[in-house]
């Protein structure tokens, strides 16, 4: 495997990622000016968002599987494309609540298709010892593309109209489908790595029906100990990004700015509290190649989740101080993520790595389809009377449970680090 040749590939997949992923977030960067649009309710906004994270779980088993039977490159390149169709329709037939709900139920189930087996693609062409840092690197390219959602979008939507917003954070789709298309391959020595693994196993194991066990001596105790953690961390993490934008606009209100400003201002704070969670994905990621997964995993998530106690509680308050703790919540909430990816991938064989990585991110998934409808309705019932989310006082609450949830990541993380098969991950360096 040449080295130049596998970089050019993570670049690609990470370009790629970035103008995909785009019209993740651009429904939450704009729902203030939705709200007026088409009269939806906190409780309502909460459902849509959790619709995308629906949609996306119903299919991220299926193209998981499908991602080992024919290829992780073929269900990203076909996904991609579905996430463009559908992220522009919601720009033109979204017009009340049922049918925002059923596109952006859509766009998530596309979605579905690319993140996870994209990783997969990758671990097959990095060894562990640098998987880390490049699946970091992928996330990395993520969360810039939410953070870049939740710049452009109010900026257009407040000079133009929300419309052209989702549309030009939803066409540049197309382009990564292109770029999927002509650049993108799988690792030819991936079936070499399969063969590798077969054998280091039946050494360890003499006599061992390696096509009946494709996990590790072990079976499935860690990967499902470190799902478990990631659904703690998802919990905190996409109720946190699906809420950041419009709790930034409320605060910038809170503190006087007049309603189309605040809606500027708080869209460019949230996006650079998002973005700043870019490097931390990648330097997180780089960090637990040499310190191990699991003690990585535990700072990053005990770091955010107490942040999270206090941090609603600071509305009306100075947003400078404000936009400080939500910078400190940016980079720790989303740092710990490429951990729980890449042990997954050193915990199970290569022939299920794409599976295992779906059942992983769906299970996370499921978790963030309810975090963010709590969230809505929690503001809603402690907000009463108040119908747009910009005017929402009590916020304390809402943020409480993202930071409770996530208790469960450092939880399981400490009983992981007993289980010998954690020795797995970082080339033995748990």
């Amino acid at each position: 495997m040449q080295p130049k040749q596998r970089d050019k590939i993570l670049i690609t997949m990470v370009i790629a990622i970035i103008l995909s992923y785009l019209s993740w977030y651009n429904f939450s960067a704009v729902i203030n000016f939705i709200i007026e649009d088409i009269e939806l309710t906190p409780g309502q906004v909460g459902i849509i968002i959790s619709a995308f994270q629906v949609g996306y779980v119903i299919t991220v088993l299926l193209t998981g599987w499908l991602a080992d039977r024919i290829g992780s490159r073929e269900v990203v390149l076909y996904s991609t494309l579905g996430t463009a169709i559908f992220s522009t329709l919601f720009a033109w037939l979204a017009v009340d609540f049922w049918s925002a709900l059923i596109l952006r139920l859509l766009a998530g189930a596309f979605c579905g298709g690319i993140y996870a087996p994209g990783m997969s693609l990758l671990s097959n062409w990095f060894p562990s010892k640098e998987r880390g840092k490049s699946i970091g690197a992928y996330i990395a390219g993520l969360t810039f593309s939410y953070a870049a959602s939740y710049f452009i979008a109010p900026q257009i939507a407040s000079q133009f109209s929300w419309r052209i917003s989702i549309l030009a954070t939803s066409l540049p789709a197309f382009i990564s489908v292109f770029i999927i298309y002509k650049f993108v391959k799988e690792n030819p020595d991936s079936g070499l790595e399969l063969k590798k693994s077969k054998i280091n196993l039946e050494r360890k194991e003499p006599g061992i029906q390696t096509e009946a066990s494709p996990s590790p001596e072990g079976g499935f105790k860690g990967p499902a100990i470190i799902t478990t953690s990631y659904m703690g961390h998802m919990w905190e993490l996409y109720g946190f990004w699906g809420w950041i934008g419009p709790f930034m606009v409320s605060a910038a209100a809170a503190v006087g700015y007049e309603y189309s400003t605040a809606s500027v201002i708080g869209g460019r704070l949230a996006a650079i509290i998002i973005l700043i969670g870019a490097p931390a994905v990648w330097l997180m990621g780089k960090v637990s190649d040499i310190i191990g997964r699991t003690k990585t995993i535990i700072i990053c998530s005990i770091a955010s989740l107490i942040a999270q106690f206090f941090f609603g509680f600071l509305h009306g308050g100075s947003l400078i101080i404000i936009t400080v703790i939500g910078l400190w919540i940016g980079f720790w909430v989303i740092s710990d993520s490429a951990c729980h990816s890449t042990g997954l991938t050193e915990m199970v064989q290569p022939e299920i790595r794409a599976r295992s990585l779906g059942i992983q991110n769906a299970l996370g998934f499921m978790v963030t389809a309810v975090s963010p409808t709590v969230f809505g309705y929690i503001l809603e019932i402690y907000n009463e009377g108040i119908n747009n989310i910009t005017f929402a006082s009590n916020w304390g609450l809402p943020f409480l449970t993202l930071g409770l949830g996530a208790i469960l990541s450092p939880v399981a993380v400490f009983i992981l680090r007993k289980v010998p098969q954690s020795d797995l991950m970082a080339d033995g360096n748990k």
